[in-house]
């Protein structure tokens, strides 16, 4: 550890604030640039841009930027995304062979309002849906993007993980608006989804046949999983994910959340602790890494990430991303006001938009896939919470009019640098493209990181092939 503190000793030596963006910082060379948008009076949102040394200057071919959107909802993509997945460090403050600037810049944002760096002066100001959390987003986009000519010449493909799926098709249509009436400068090149919490009804309706395929629960575990007895007047026995549904349904959201809550209750009993984010595990066992942030509600039913598992060695040790993001981090960026702590909020975020969390996306998909704009599907294999089997039943329930083509095509196998081990699979039909990642959990870049970065090129037809 002492070389990465002389690096960043060095890299806050050179701070300084950059006229270009109002209220940022950046490091003397321009690789890296983060700040602050006050999105609304009183709720300020913090991004942090990576520019890539792999950049290449053509204008029949521009560099892509990435929008990484983390999720939670309150998890924080400058911290997890950054350091844990696909940054240009680990939380050791190591370079990463595999981080995505291979491919693309960078862009990671704290949202929404309340997540990670960013904070509200007033918790009544957190964001209560997806939509109002796209508006804050499109908000940022458009204080970064208008003011930055060169920004401007490259594609932004929105890329997001887990809830922040959710995030990206809102803001996709959000910013496609402001685009059409001149408000933000910028060119959308597509939108990928990876293990996205697109349609809630599917994946609760998925876990119990999942885990009963692959031993994980028994018998008497799915029938567990697939039915829940409460008292009422007729002390009838219900489905527990019948119950999601019809509450879903219903527009009663903050049940079906509570709903999903007791399930994932009844699936960790069974199966003696699943790792949701990967059913080859136990819950704490993953030998990457640990999460940021464990969400909990007072009866601790939101958890993001046991999975992200061993990293560091010790919470408060080296390698410990709490630590890291409020001690090391926060002294490099300098912008960040003393009274905020990385992630003192995320609490407050989720419970905020317990009333839209298991509200479906999928027409937002389809709204997306009949503008035109490229839809990048992703999955990894191992995932339990947003299983391919969960998002393979939302996908065909498309009203998109390429469907039953996109269905019906085969698919490819995909390998990586000389090897000839599948690796996962993949098609495409017009602007939707699916693939299948073996051998992943929910974090696809941290466990297959050489398929998920040549998938990235793919997407985003980066001038630069990648090897790593």
């Amino acid at each position: 550890m002492e070389n990465s503190h002389i690096i960043l000793s060095v890299l806050v030596s050179l701070l300084f604030l950059n006229p270009i963006f109002h209220g940022a910082a950046r490091t003397e060379d321009g690789s890296e640039t983060w700040g602050y948008v006050e999105v609304r009076p009183k709720a300020h949102m913090f991004w942090w841009y990576y520019k890539s040394p792999y950049r290449t200057q053509d204008s029949n071919n521009p560099w892509p930027i990435i929008l990484w959107l983390q999720g939670g909802p309150g998890a924080s993509g400058v911290g997890i995304g950054n350091f844990e997945e696909v940054g240009p460090l680990d939380t050791f403050l190591k370079p990463r062979n595999s981080t995505w600037l291979r491919e693309a810049d960078l862009l990671f944002v704290d949202n929404p309002v309340g997540t990670g760096y960013s904070y509200v002066e007033d918790t009544n100001l957190l964001v209560k849906t997806d939509y109002e959390a796209a508006n804050d987003l499109t908000t940022l986009l458009i204080d970064i993007f208008d003011k930055n000519e060169s920004l401007q010449k490259s594609p932004l493909y929105i890329v997001a993980e887990s809830y922040g799926g959710k995030y990206a098709v809102t803001l996709g249509l959000s910013a496609l608006k402001a685009i059409e009436t001149g408000k933000l400068k910028l060119k959308l090149g597509g939108i990928a989804l990876g293990d996205t919490w697109i349609s809630p009804e599917d994946f609760v309706f998925s876990w119990g046949p999942l885990l009963k395929d692959v031993s994980r629960i028994d018998k008497n575990g799915l029938l567990k999983s697939n039915r829940s007895t409460f008292l009422d007047f007729s002390a009838i026995c219900s489905n527990l994910a019948e119950q999601i549904k019809q509450q879903i349904e219903a527009g009663k959201f903050v049940e079906a959340t509570d709903s999903w809550g007791e399930l994932e209750d009844v699936i960790t009993s069974s199966s003696n602790s699943v790792d949701f984010y990967n059913f080859l595990l136990d819950s704490g066992m993953d030998p990457v890494s640990l999460t940021a942030s464990e969400l909990s509600k007072q009866i601790g039913i939101k958890r993001y990430s046991r999975y992200l598992n061993s990293l560091r060695s010790t919470p408060g040790g080296e390698g410990d991303i709490n630590s890291l993001m409020n001690g090391e981090i926060k002294k490099k960026l300098q912008i960040i006001p003393t009274n905020v702590q990385w992630g003192g909020q995320s609490d407050l975020v989720f419970t905020a938009l317990e009333g839209d969390f298991m509200r479906p996306r999928i027409d937002e998909v389809d709204e997306l896939l009949a503008k035109g704009v490229n839809v990048t599907v992703y999955n990894g294999q191992f995932d339990v919470i947003c299983s391919t089997k969960g998002t393979e039943a939302w996908v065909e329930k498309l009203k998109w009019d390429g469907l039953k083509t996109f269905l019906d095509i085969e698919r490819t196998p995909i390998y990586c640098g000389n090897e000839k081990i599948t690796k996962g699979f993949t098609k495409s039909y017009r602007n939707l493209h699916f693939y299948w990642i073996l051998g992943a959990g929910h974090f696809v870049p941290v466990d297959q990181p050489c398929v998920a970065l040549n998938m990235l090129g793919d997407i985003t037809q980066s001038p630069v092939a990648s090897t790593i």
